[in-house]
């Protein structure tokens, strides 16, 4: 018979953030610090993201320029 040996994930182990939920609304963080995961959980199709798709973040206004710019350029040719 086969046993699946499952371990439960408590978070982070190296980093922790000490926030008291109940007052706090945002934080705010490199973007270098959450890219790396949320690229993977886009290209992974993890249905989380769904739960956060309506969400507003706020950004710089030259990281939305250049957004917009990748945005023009990366359209195929006619």
């Amino acid at each position: 018979m086969i046993t699946n040996h499952l371990k439960v994930y408590h978070g982070p182990q190296t980093e922790t953030v000490d926030i008291n939920t109940s007052t706090v609304d945002s934080i705010s963080v490199p973007l270098g610090q959450i890219f790396p995961l949320l690229a993977e959980a886009v290209q992974s199709n993890r249905s989380w993201l769904q739960d956060f798709s309506d969400d507003e973040v706020t950004i710089s206004t030259d990281l939305y320029e250049v957004i917009l710019a990748y945005q023009h350029f990366r359209r195929p040719s006619a």
